[in-house]
Protein backbone atom coordinates (compact mmCIF):
# COMPACT_ATOMS: atom_id res chain seq x y z
CA UNK A 1 0.00 0.00 0.00
CA UNK A 2 1.32 3.45 -0.94
CA UNK A 3 2.20 6.23 1.78
CA UNK A 4 -0.79 7.94 0.10
CA UNK A 5 -3.31 4.97 0.92
CA UNK A 6 -1.91 4.54 4.23
CA UNK A 7 -2.43 8.07 4.91
CA UNK A 8 -6.31 7.84 3.65
CA UNK A 9 -7.22 5.01 5.73
CA UNK A 10 -5.64 6.70 8.81
CA UNK A 11 -7.81 9.67 8.01
CA UNK A 12 -11.30 7.69 6.84
CA UNK A 13 -11.03 5.14 9.81
CA UNK A 14 -9.41 6.03 13.29
CA UNK A 15 -9.85 7.84 16.20
CA UNK A 16 -8.35 11.29 16.71
CA UNK A 17 -8.26 14.92 15.72
CA UNK A 18 -6.23 17.45 13.25
CA UNK A 19 -3.32 19.58 14.71
CA UNK A 20 -3.83 22.88 12.92
CA UNK A 21 -0.13 24.27 13.35
CA UNK A 22 -0.54 26.98 10.10
CA UNK A 23 -0.54 30.51 11.92
CA UNK A 24 1.03 32.49 9.15
CA UNK A 25 1.94 35.74 8.48
CA UNK A 26 -0.87 38.08 10.36
CA UNK A 27 -1.26 35.10 12.97
CA UNK A 28 1.93 34.30 14.36
CA UNK A 29 2.63 37.74 16.23
CA UNK A 30 -0.66 36.57 18.43
CA UNK A 31 0.11 33.02 18.43
CA UNK A 32 3.75 33.80 19.85
CA UNK A 33 2.22 36.30 22.79
CA UNK A 34 0.07 33.07 23.92
CA UNK A 35 2.85 31.12 24.34
CA UNK A 36 4.79 34.01 26.24
CA UNK A 37 7.04 35.80 23.45
CA UNK A 38 6.52 39.40 22.83
CA UNK A 39 7.41 41.42 19.98
CA UNK A 40 10.56 42.72 21.91
CA UNK A 41 11.83 39.30 20.91
CA UNK A 42 12.51 39.76 17.16
CA UNK A 43 13.58 42.46 14.93
CA UNK A 44 12.25 41.38 11.95
CA UNK A 45 10.43 38.68 10.05
CA UNK A 46 12.78 35.99 9.60
CA UNK A 47 13.03 35.72 13.72
CA UNK A 48 9.80 35.62 14.06
CA UNK A 49 9.10 32.73 11.68
CA UNK A 50 11.89 31.30 13.55
CA UNK A 51 10.34 31.67 16.56
CA UNK A 52 7.32 30.15 15.12
CA UNK A 53 8.76 27.00 13.59
CA UNK A 54 10.95 26.76 17.03
CA UNK A 55 7.47 26.62 18.91
CA UNK A 56 5.98 24.08 16.19
CA UNK A 57 9.03 22.04 16.08
CA UNK A 58 8.61 22.09 19.93
CA UNK A 59 5.14 20.58 20.13
CA UNK A 60 5.79 18.19 17.21
CA UNK A 61 9.04 16.42 18.69
CA UNK A 62 6.89 16.07 22.11
CA UNK A 63 6.63 12.39 23.05
CA UNK A 64 2.50 13.55 23.52
CA UNK A 65 2.41 14.52 19.97
CA UNK A 66 2.06 11.64 18.16
CA UNK A 67 -0.01 9.17 15.87
CA UNK A 68 -1.95 7.30 18.27
CA UNK A 69 -4.83 10.43 19.29
CA UNK A 70 -3.77 12.84 16.37
CA UNK A 71 -4.48 11.87 12.65
CA UNK A 72 -2.91 14.98 11.18
CA UNK A 73 -1.66 18.37 11.03
CA UNK A 74 -1.96 21.35 8.99
CA UNK A 75 1.23 23.26 8.06
CA UNK A 76 1.89 26.88 7.11
CA UNK A 77 3.81 26.66 3.69
CA UNK A 78 6.85 28.13 5.18
CA UNK A 79 6.87 24.96 7.79
CA UNK A 80 6.52 22.83 5.39
CA UNK A 81 9.79 24.16 3.73
CA UNK A 82 11.81 23.83 7.10
CA UNK A 83 13.10 20.82 8.87
CA UNK A 84 12.67 19.17 12.37
CA UNK A 85 15.87 17.11 13.82
CA UNK A 86 17.28 17.20 10.35
CA UNK A 87 14.24 16.14 8.39
CA UNK A 88 11.62 17.80 6.38
CA UNK A 89 8.72 18.48 8.00
CA UNK A 90 6.19 16.65 6.42
CA UNK A 91 8.24 13.48 6.64
CA UNK A 92 9.15 14.22 10.10
CA UNK A 93 5.50 13.62 10.47
CA UNK A 94 4.51 10.83 8.92
CA UNK A 95 7.64 8.71 9.38
CA UNK A 96 8.65 9.63 12.31
CA UNK A 97 4.96 10.41 14.24
CA UNK A 98 2.90 8.89 11.72
CA UNK A 99 0.93 11.85 11.89
CA UNK A 100 -0.75 12.68 8.36
CA UNK A 101 0.96 16.40 6.53
CA UNK A 102 -1.81 18.84 5.16
CA UNK A 103 -0.80 22.62 3.95
CA UNK A 104 -2.27 25.77 4.47
CA UNK A 105 -2.50 26.95 0.57
CA UNK A 106 -5.02 30.11 0.46
CA UNK A 107 -2.77 33.86 0.70
CA UNK A 108 -5.25 35.08 3.23
CA UNK A 109 -8.92 36.82 2.81
CA UNK A 110 -10.57 39.36 0.48
CA UNK A 111 -12.25 42.55 1.70
CA UNK A 112 -15.83 41.48 2.92
CA UNK A 113 -18.64 41.45 0.62
CA UNK A 114 -22.09 40.88 1.08
CA UNK A 115 -21.71 39.51 4.53
CA UNK A 116 -18.27 37.23 3.72
CA UNK A 117 -14.45 37.18 2.87
CA UNK A 118 -13.63 35.37 0.27
CA UNK A 119 -9.90 34.00 -0.12
CA UNK A 120 -7.87 36.22 -2.29
CA UNK A 121 -6.18 35.28 -5.69
CA UNK A 122 -3.79 32.08 -5.01
CA UNK A 123 -1.45 32.90 -8.46
CA UNK A 124 0.86 29.99 -8.85
CA UNK A 125 -1.01 27.42 -6.76
CA UNK A 126 -0.74 24.17 -9.12
CA UNK A 127 3.09 25.06 -8.71
CA UNK A 128 2.29 24.99 -4.58
CA UNK A 129 0.60 21.79 -4.75
CA UNK A 130 2.86 19.91 -7.31
CA UNK A 131 5.81 20.95 -4.38
CA UNK A 132 3.48 19.95 -1.46
CA UNK A 133 2.90 16.23 -2.85
CA UNK A 134 6.66 16.08 -3.60
CA UNK A 135 7.28 16.75 -0.53
CA UNK A 136 5.00 14.26 1.00
CA UNK A 137 1.80 16.61 1.74
CA UNK A 138 -1.05 14.40 1.89
CA UNK A 139 -3.71 17.33 1.65
CA UNK A 140 -4.70 20.98 1.42
CA UNK A 141 -6.92 23.21 3.85
CA UNK A 142 -8.24 26.82 2.31
CA UNK A 143 -9.82 29.44 4.42
CA UNK A 144 -12.56 31.90 3.83
CA UNK A 145 -15.27 33.51 6.66
CA UNK A 146 -18.58 34.04 6.69
CA UNK A 147 -20.10 36.58 8.77
CA UNK A 148 -23.43 37.56 7.98
CA UNK A 149 -26.61 35.58 7.01
CA UNK A 150 -26.16 36.74 3.50
CA UNK A 151 -28.01 34.10 0.76
CA UNK A 152 -25.73 35.23 -1.83
CA UNK A 153 -22.34 35.76 0.04
CA UNK A 154 -22.24 32.29 1.37
CA UNK A 155 -23.43 30.70 -2.20
CA UNK A 156 -20.23 32.47 -3.42
CA UNK A 157 -18.48 31.46 -0.39
CA UNK A 158 -18.85 28.00 -0.53
CA UNK A 159 -18.46 27.94 -4.57
CA UNK A 160 -14.93 29.36 -4.74
CA UNK A 161 -14.23 26.69 -1.84
CA UNK A 162 -15.42 23.60 -3.68
CA UNK A 163 -13.60 25.96 -7.30
CA UNK A 164 -9.93 25.68 -5.24
CA UNK A 165 -11.23 21.68 -3.98
CA UNK A 166 -11.80 20.62 -7.45
CA UNK A 167 -7.87 22.08 -8.66
CA UNK A 168 -6.34 20.43 -5.37
CA UNK A 169 -8.26 16.87 -6.11
CA UNK A 170 -6.65 17.26 -10.04
CA UNK A 171 -3.58 17.62 -8.12
CA UNK A 172 -4.11 14.55 -6.33
CA UNK A 173 -4.30 16.06 -3.45
CA UNK A 174 -7.42 15.65 -0.61
CA UNK A 175 -8.55 19.40 0.26
CA UNK A 176 -9.74 20.42 3.54
CA UNK A 177 -12.59 23.21 2.61
CA UNK A 178 -12.85 25.58 5.44
CA UNK A 179 -15.78 27.94 5.12
CA UNK A 180 -15.56 29.52 8.24
CA UNK A 181 -19.16 30.98 10.23
CA UNK A 182 -17.40 33.65 12.36
CA UNK A 183 -18.60 32.86 16.06
CA UNK A 184 -19.47 36.73 16.11
CA UNK A 185 -22.17 36.35 13.27
CA UNK A 186 -24.98 38.08 14.85
CA UNK A 187 -27.59 35.32 12.81
CA UNK A 188 -24.96 32.64 12.92
CA UNK A 189 -27.69 29.90 13.66
CA UNK A 190 -28.99 30.72 9.69
CA UNK A 191 -25.59 31.29 8.86
CA UNK A 192 -25.02 27.83 9.42
CA UNK A 193 -28.36 26.18 7.97
CA UNK A 194 -27.62 28.29 4.35
CA UNK A 195 -24.34 27.20 4.55
CA UNK A 196 -24.67 23.82 5.10
CA UNK A 197 -27.92 23.66 2.59
CA UNK A 198 -24.81 24.88 -0.17
CA UNK A 199 -22.20 22.51 0.67
CA UNK A 200 -24.84 19.84 -0.07
CA UNK A 201 -25.61 21.28 -3.45
CA UNK A 202 -21.96 21.00 -4.31
CA UNK A 203 -21.36 17.07 -3.01
CA UNK A 204 -24.09 16.20 -4.94
CA UNK A 205 -21.81 17.49 -8.19
CA UNK A 206 -18.58 15.50 -7.29
CA UNK A 207 -17.73 12.84 -8.70
CA UNK A 208 -18.20 9.25 -6.79
CA UNK A 209 -14.19 8.63 -6.48
CA UNK A 210 -13.32 12.46 -5.46
CA UNK A 211 -12.87 12.82 -1.52
CA UNK A 212 -12.79 15.72 0.16
CA UNK A 213 -12.82 16.73 3.91
CA UNK A 214 -14.61 19.96 5.67
CA UNK A 215 -13.60 22.04 8.13
CA UNK A 216 -16.67 23.63 9.78
CA UNK A 217 -17.38 26.23 12.73
CA UNK A 218 -19.09 24.52 15.81
CA UNK A 219 -22.84 25.05 14.76
CA UNK A 220 -25.19 26.05 17.19
CA UNK A 221 -27.73 23.45 16.11
CA UNK A 222 -25.99 20.36 17.14
CA UNK A 223 -25.50 17.82 14.39
CA UNK A 224 -26.76 20.22 11.68
CA UNK A 225 -24.20 18.21 9.45
CA UNK A 226 -24.59 15.08 10.01
CA UNK A 227 -25.44 14.87 6.12
CA UNK A 228 -22.53 16.43 5.37
CA UNK A 229 -20.70 13.92 7.52
CA UNK A 230 -22.46 10.64 5.92
CA UNK A 231 -22.41 11.83 2.33
CA UNK A 232 -20.31 9.54 0.16
CA UNK A 233 -17.47 11.74 -1.17
CA UNK A 234 -17.33 13.49 2.37
CA UNK A 235 -13.92 11.46 4.06
CA UNK A 236 -14.27 13.90 7.48
CA UNK A 237 -15.80 16.52 8.86
CA UNK A 238 -13.33 18.80 11.57
CA UNK A 239 -14.49 21.61 13.69
CA UNK A 240 -12.24 24.27 14.49
CA UNK A 241 -12.34 26.15 17.72
CA UNK A 242 -12.78 29.75 16.27
CA UNK A 243 -12.39 31.74 19.26
CA UNK A 244 -14.06 29.77 21.43
CA UNK A 245 -12.00 28.36 24.82
CA UNK A 246 -10.47 24.84 24.52
CA UNK A 247 -13.04 24.04 27.27
CA UNK A 248 -16.32 25.53 25.53
CA UNK A 249 -15.05 24.22 22.13
CA UNK A 250 -14.68 20.56 23.88
CA UNK A 251 -18.10 21.18 25.29
CA UNK A 252 -19.65 21.66 21.49
CA UNK A 253 -17.87 19.25 20.47
CA UNK A 254 -18.54 16.15 22.49
CA UNK A 255 -22.38 16.89 21.08
CA UNK A 256 -21.43 16.94 17.42
CA UNK A 257 -21.76 12.88 16.32
CA UNK A 258 -19.05 12.10 13.95
CA UNK A 259 -17.17 15.44 13.78
CA UNK A 260 -13.41 15.59 15.11
CA UNK A 261 -11.66 18.56 16.19
CA UNK A 262 -8.75 20.65 14.07
CA UNK A 263 -8.38 23.17 16.66
CA UNK A 264 -5.41 26.07 16.55
CA UNK A 265 -5.55 28.30 19.44
CA UNK A 266 -7.11 25.66 21.54
CA UNK A 267 -4.79 23.19 21.29
CA UNK A 268 -1.96 25.39 22.62
CA UNK A 269 -3.46 27.04 24.97
CA UNK A 270 -1.57 26.88 27.95
CA UNK A 271 1.86 25.99 26.79
CA UNK A 272 4.49 28.67 27.52
CA UNK A 273 7.98 29.11 26.12
CA UNK A 274 8.68 29.52 29.74
CA UNK A 275 7.63 26.02 30.91
CA UNK A 276 10.26 23.36 30.90
CA UNK A 277 10.04 20.40 28.94
CA UNK A 278 8.32 18.21 31.61
CA UNK A 279 5.87 20.98 32.35
CA UNK A 280 5.58 21.88 28.41
CA UNK A 281 4.84 17.52 27.68
CA UNK A 282 2.41 17.88 30.56
CA UNK A 283 0.40 20.44 29.49
CA UNK A 284 0.36 19.25 25.79
CA UNK A 285 -0.73 15.71 26.75
CA UNK A 286 -3.62 17.26 28.57
CA UNK A 287 -4.64 18.95 26.19
CA UNK A 288 -4.24 16.49 23.22
CA UNK A 289 -6.23 14.06 25.59
CA UNK A 290 -9.37 16.47 26.22
CA UNK A 291 -9.71 17.36 22.69
CA UNK A 292 -9.33 13.28 21.83
CA UNK A 293 -11.98 12.46 23.99
CA UNK A 294 -14.04 15.40 22.53
CA UNK A 295 -13.55 14.18 19.19
CA UNK A 296 -14.62 10.34 19.92
CA UNK A 297 -17.98 11.46 20.98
Amino acid sequence: MSAFDQQLEKIRTQDGFIAALDQSGGSTPKALRLYGVDESAWSNDQEMFDLIHRMRARIITSPAFNGDRILGAILFEMTMDREIEGTPTAQYLWTRKNVVPFLKIDKGLAAEENGVQLMKPMPGLDGLLERGKAKGIFGTKERSVIKQADVDGIAANVAQQFEVGRQVLAAGLVPILEPEVDIHCPEKQQAEAMLKDSIMTHLAKLAANQRIMLKLTLPEEDNLYRDVIEHATVLRVVALSGGYSRAEANERLARQHGMVASFSRALTEGLTAQQSDAEFNAALDESIASIFAASRS
